[in-house]
């Protein structure tokens, strides 16, 4: 009786079929198959890419705000003031000066804090491992800054800064320079989804509300 593997792994062999072989020895190995594609479809101009990655995330009904390092502690104590954030969530390695300004109770995460704490806490602050311009995408792996995936998920308003030199064009682009060993949580815009009619809800699978900061 064929399973569902044994139906996979056919029309795999399938489509394997025009690969180039070895000398006889069978196909060629998944990475010597050609790829002609562009590896990307904008110039290789890095305000381009942080105008474009600024569009794209807009049009996804993220608010995004350009600004500076220098500008960053002012921008970010602004946001959280007009949000009315009292109770802020912060990842182990964030750096310490981009929230000199801000007055709100700081909550460090440990590693001990629960989904159901989350829900309790009005925003949350990370960085990014980097961000993809064509997609509009941002991309968390866990790393300094940025913390647990949960952090991210259950808040209902997330605080995200990208700093220039982590705005790369697109999806082959960014893909080597991530470690497929780390969790990755890759985000476009606010979490949303839609009914059958196309009803558009925000914040069922994540944050409602999605701030992007880029340093110019």
């Amino acid at each position: 009786m064929n399973t569902a593997r044994d139906t996979v792994l056919a029309r795999i062999r399938a489509a394997l079929t025009d690969v180039p072989h070895h000398a006889g020895t069978g196909p060629a190995e998944p990475g010597t198959a050609a790829r002609d594609y562009l590896p990307a479809h904008v110039p290789d101009d890095p305000a381009a890419l942080r105008d474009l990655l600024a569009e794209n995330l807009a049009d996804y009904r993220a608010h995004v705000h350009r600004t500076t390092a220098g500008a960053l502690p002012a921008l970010l104590a602004r946001l959280l003031d007009d949000r009315g954030t009292r109770v802020l969530v912060t990842p182990p390695g964030l750096p310490t000066d981009w929230l000199t300004l801000a007055t709100v109770e700081q909550l460090p995460d440990d590693g001990s804090l629960t989904a159901h704490t989350l829900e309790s806490v009005d925003s949350v602050i990370t960085g990014c491992a980097l961000a993809i311009a064509e997609t509009g995408t941002i991309v968390l792996d866990t790393g300094p800054g940025q913390g647990r995936r949960l952090l991210t998920l259950v808040p209902d308003h997330h605080i995200c800064v990208v700093r220039a030199d982590q705005v790369f064009a697109s999806v082959p682009q960014a893909l080597p320079l991530l470690d497929p060993a780390r969790p990755q949580t890759w985000i476009s815009g606010p979490s949303a989804t839609s009914d059958i009619e196309l009803d558009r809800v925000e914040g069922v699978h994540g944050p409602r509300t999605l701030e992007v900061c880029i340093l110019d």
